[in-house]
């Protein structure tokens, strides 16, 4: 083990679920919950992975501690890959690294007093003596703020948030070198939550531990976090110190995200930014940049100048187009529906019209050519062509979004992002660097 290793240190981690049909389980596809995630916590520091629901943060959790086994990828651990770890050496790990579960209420078993659950993993590695573990759990208590006399009280008599201190307890006593958090807070009112990361703060200085913050709450992480890595469809696409990144943000997502955080000062508040579409499924992620499809600022086509809000609504009716279609005689039952016609009497320039204004797509395009393919595709769709429309519209309409995974590298403000938009291609780097 080295001394200049990291606390934890994940390479490429990926999380895949099989896809299964038939009698015999067939497989036909797979889930990439995680898809190739690197990032390292350094002793002493916290950490956090966010993002939205969904996109691969709690499976990243529970893969990086074993929990469930990765599908691929390093987990080094003081510099030891956990992923090659025999039972005995997994059981020891276990000791050096704990979990802090979402829900505290759920992560109790209402039979047992919460002395008893506390000094539960004492017991399961080895510690027979019952004073000396009544001992430790006492001073526990009291070091996360709740009194000795409580050792003996069920879940049922304490609030939510005292059941999260419970849980921290819990955590810290195996006396870990790592916690990782999943939503400590997210479950707690709001007037409870800073108490409960102030607390862990303080413990975490007090201990010296490395810490793993999972939240979808950017206002939560900027409290407590040194570093953050930002989380999108199983992938880590900005990743960097905390102010630097809440300054200064390289990727589209990141900008929106932080956008959505409410700021009390009038003066520096700005307008939010809309995220249009659903976020695609992660059994079958969007090819190149895996925002693309939802991407305000995604790179338009080569050879058109399109103004960038009409650019993007261009995009979600190619989106529409690739998951589904539009169905030119829907569109003309609602238009007859509003207009009181029969759908017989609805003409083809209203079911384009219809679709323009479905897609917040401008009457007529800035650039001419742009305006010509887009009105020859909206022809085919009027005409029932959906895959000959989806076929022109992404031949003329091509983005490098979506042709080229861009590469998580090192941006010009110093952190690390993945979109093709960063024009400095120096330093391109498989994993961020421990001190971005």
């Amino acid at each position: 083990m080295s001394s200049d290793a990291p606390l934890l240190e994940v390479r490429n981690l990926k999380k895949h679920y099989p896809i299964t049909e038939g009698v015999l389980k067939r497989e036909v596809g797979s889930v990439r919950a995680v898809d190739g995630i690197s990032f390292a916590v350094e002793r002493g520091e916290t950490v956090g992975l966010v993002g939205e629901s969904g996109c691969g943060k709690s499976t990243a959790a529970t893969s990086l501690l074993r929990l469930e086994d990765p599908t691929d990828g390093e987990v080094l651990f003081e510099g030891r890959d956990i992923t090659e770890y025999n039972d005995k050496e997994l059981k020891r790990f276990r000791r050096e690294a704990q979990m802090i579960f979402q829900d505290p209420t759920s992560s109790f078993d209402p039979r047992m007093s919460i002395g008893e659950s506390v000094a539960e993993p004492l017991t399961v590695h080895g510690m027979r003596d019952r004073e000396r573990r009544r001992r430790i759990v006492k001073d526990l208590l009291e070091r996360v703020g709740l009194s000795a006399d409580d050792i003996d009280r069920y879940p049922h008599e304490f609030s939510g948030g005292q059941k999260q201190r419970i849980g921290l307890a819990r955590a810290l006593v195996l006396n870990p070198k790592l916690i990782v958090a999943d939503e400590p807070v997210s479950a707690l009112d709001v007037s409870i939550q800073a108490e409960i990361l102030s607390l862990m703060k303080e413990i975490q200085d007090e201990f010296g531990l490395g810490m793993l913050l999972i939240s979808h709450d950017l206002s939560v992480v900027r409290e407590i976090c040194d570093r953050v890595a930002v989380m999108y469809l199983g992938e880590i696409v900005e990743f960097g110190r905390t102010e630097d990144l809440y300054e200064d943000p390289q990727h589209p997502y990141t900008r929106a995200l932080l956008s959505s955080i409410p700021q009390p000062d009038p003066t520096k508040r700005g307008s939010a930014v809309e995220l249009t579409g659903d976020v695609p499924s992660p059994s079958n992620p969007p090819s190149g940049c895996r925002f693309h499809t939802r991407c305000p600022e995604v790179i338009p086509p080569e050879g058109y100048d399109f103004e960038q809000e009409a650019w993007r609504s261009v995009m979600d009716l190619r989106v529409r187009l690739r998951r589904g279609g539009v169905d030119a005689d829907a569109v003309r039952e609602f238009v007859a529906s509003e207009t009181g016609q029969s759908p017989e009497a609805v003409s083809k320039d209203r079911i384009k019209a219809e679709i323009r204004r479905e897609f917040d797509i401008p009457e007529q395009l800035t650039d001419a050519s742009a305006e010509s393919v887009l009105s020859d595709a909206l022809e085919l769709l009027a005409n029932g062509d959906q895959s000959e429309a989806r076929d022109l519209l992404g031949d003329e309409f091509e983005t490098v979004c979506e042709t080229a995974t861009p590469e998580l590298r090192r941006t010009p403000v110093g952190h690390s992002a993945s979109c093709h938009l960063i024009e400095t291609p120096e330093d391109t780097l498989t994993a961020p660097s421990t001190n971005d």
